[in-house]
C-alpha cells in the first residue's frame, strides 16, 4: 500500500517562525496603551464625560490622514468607557459604525440598533420605524454616542447628520451625540447649511507621527510580536524612517515589519534585517496606496479616476523635465476638471466648484497620488500641470469598484 503524502499544510506548522504573536504586528490590533496620543485620548474622554453625569455629550468631529491613530484612539476610549459604564451601571451606551460598510442613513441606523437591541432584527422595517426605535431607546434615559468612522462615505450624509443632531429636540430624557471620523478635513464644508447649523460640534485634528514616534511605537509592538533578538535595531529604524518619509503613517511602519517577518518565515531566516524591510517596501506601498484610495471621499475618487482614465487613454502631454528627461502623461488642470465633470454627470454625482477641485488636487498631491507642478509662463499662461503618482491600470479597477460597484 502506497504511503500517503504529507498534507500540504503540515510544513506551515513544522517550519520555524520569527513571530511570537503575529496579531500584535497587524494594523487591526488594539493595543492597551497608545503612546503619543495622550492629548487626544484626554480630549475625547472629556467630550464623553458629561454622559456619565446624565448629560448629552458634545458632537465631536475627528480628522487626520490615514494611519494617524484616529480609529484606534477612539476605540481605546470607547473600551475604557464600556468598562466604566458596566462597573457603575451608568445609563450610557454607544454604537461604532464603519461607514465604508454601512454607507446609508438606513444602514447606519440598523447597525446602531443591532448594538442597542442585540436580540432583535429590524431588517426590512422602514427608515422611519428604525429611527423611532432609536429614539425610544434613548427615551429610556439612555445617553447614546453614535460613532461614524469614515463618515464621509455615507451617501445621504446630510439627512443622517440632520436626523441625529435634531433627534435631541424630540427627546424628553436621554440624548444622542454624534462622533464623526474622517480622513478629509474639508468634508463638513460640503454639508447643507441647515445641517451644519445643527451640529454645534467640537473638532480635533490628529497630526502625523514623526520618525522618533514611529520608532517608539514599533519598538513596543516588536517586543511583544516577535521572538527576542529577532528584529535588528537598524530594521526598526529603517521601517520608522520610511513610514515617516512617506506620510507619518503608523500602519505603514507596522505593515513593513509584518511583511518583513513573513518574508523571514518564508525563507526560514532567524533575523529580520534592513534587506527584508527594503524588500517589503514595494508591496506595502502598493497595499497602502490601494487601501488609501478606497477610503478617499467620493469626490476625490472622481478626480483621481478622471486622471487615471486620461492617462490610460494616452491623452497627456509629453514634456522635458528639469533634468532633460522626457515625461509622459502630464495634464493641464483644466483638462482634468472637464473630464471630472463628464464622469460626475454620467454617475449622477454633484459637481464641485473649481475652487474645491483645486483643494482636492492639493490633497491628493499630499498623499502622493498626484504629482503637481506649475507650468511656467507661456503654457496657457501659468497653470498647474498634473501627473498620476501611481499606476493607472492598478488604480482604475479599485476606483470603478468604489464608484460604480463593479
Amino acid at each position: 500500500m502506497q504511503q500517503m503524502e504529507q498534507n500540504i499544510f503540515q510544513k506551515y506548522l513544522e517550519g520555524k517562525s520569527v513571530f511570537l504573536d503575529r496579531s500584535i504586528i497587524t494594523p487591526h490590533y488594539l493595543p492597551s496603551s497608545l503612546p503619543f496620543r495622550e492629548k487626544q485620548i484626554e480630549q475625547i474622554s472629556s467630550a464623553l464625560a458629561s454622559t456619565l453625569q446624565c448629560k448629552k455629550a458634545n458632537n465631536l468631529f475627528i480628522y487626520g490622514k490615514v494611519g494617524t491613530g484616529k480609529t484606534v484612539t477612539v476605540k481605546h476610549v470607547l473600551q475604557q468607557l464600556q468598562e466604566f459604564v458596566e462597573e457603575k451601571q451608568a445609563p450610557v451606551n454607544f454604537a461604532y459604525v464603519n461607514c465604508r460598510n454601512y454607507n446609508t442613513k438606513y444602514k447606519v441606523f440598523l447597525k446602531a440598533l443591532g448594538k442597542f437591541y442585540p436580540k432583535e432584527d429590524f431588517l426590512g422595517y422602514s427608515a422611519a420605524f428604525v429611527y423611532e426605535k432609536l429614539l425610544q431607546y434613548a427615551e429610556k434615559g439612555q445617553h447614546l454616542i453614535i460613532v461614524l468612522d469614515e463618515i464621509d462615505k455615507v451617501r445621504d450624509l446630510d439627512e443622517l447628520v440632520y436626523s441625529l443632531t435634531r433627534a435631541n429636540d424630540e427627546l424628553g430624557q436621554g440624548s444622542i451625540a454624534l462622533f464623526g471620523i474622517s480622513n478629509n478635513l474639508f468634508f463638513k464644508d460640503r454639508l447643507d447649511a441647515r445641517t451644519k447649523s445643527t451640529l454645534l460640534e467640537q473638532e480635533m485634528v490628529f497630526p502625523p507621527y514623526n520618525a522618533a514616534e514611529l520608532k517608539a511605537i514599533l519598538q513596543e509592538r516588536v517586543a511583544n510580536a516577535f521572538k527576542p533578538g529577532v528584529v535588528s535595531a537598524s530594521a526598526i529604524n529603517l521601517a520608522s524612517a520610511l513610514a515617516a518619509q512617506e506620510s507619518g503613517d503608523a500602519r505603514t511602519a507596522i505593515m513593513l515589519m509584518l511583511r518583513a517577518g513573513e518574508e523571514a518565515d518564508k525563507l526560514q531566516l532567524d533575523q529580520i534585517s534592513d534587506v527584508l524591510v527594503r524588500k517589503a517596501k514595494a508591496s506595502v506601498e502598493e497595499e497602502v496606496i490601494l487601501n488609501m484610495v478606497s477610503t478617499l471621499p467620493k469626490q476625490q475618487q472622481l478626480v483621481l479616476y478622471a486622471v487615471s482614465l486620461l492617462t490610460i487613454q494616452g491623452k497627456g502631454l509629453q514634456r522635458l523635465t528639469a533634468a532633460g528627461k522626457s515625461e509622459e502623461g502630464v495634464f493641464f488642470s483644466g483638462d482634468i476638471y472637464s473630464e471630472y465633470k463628464r464622469i460626475a454627470l454620467s454617475l449622477g454625482e454633484s459637481i464641485v466648484s473649481s475652487r474645491w477641485f483645486r483643494e482636492y488636487i492639493n490633497e491628493l498631491d499630499t498623499y502622493g497620488l498626484l504629482l503637481t507642478t506649475a507650468s511656467g509662463k507661456g503654457v496657457r499662461g501659468t497653470t498647474t500641470l498634473i501627473k498620476l503618482g501611481f499606476e493607472a491600470k492598478k488604480l482604475r479597477p479599485i476606483l470603478e469598484k468604489e464608484l460604480m460597484g463593479e
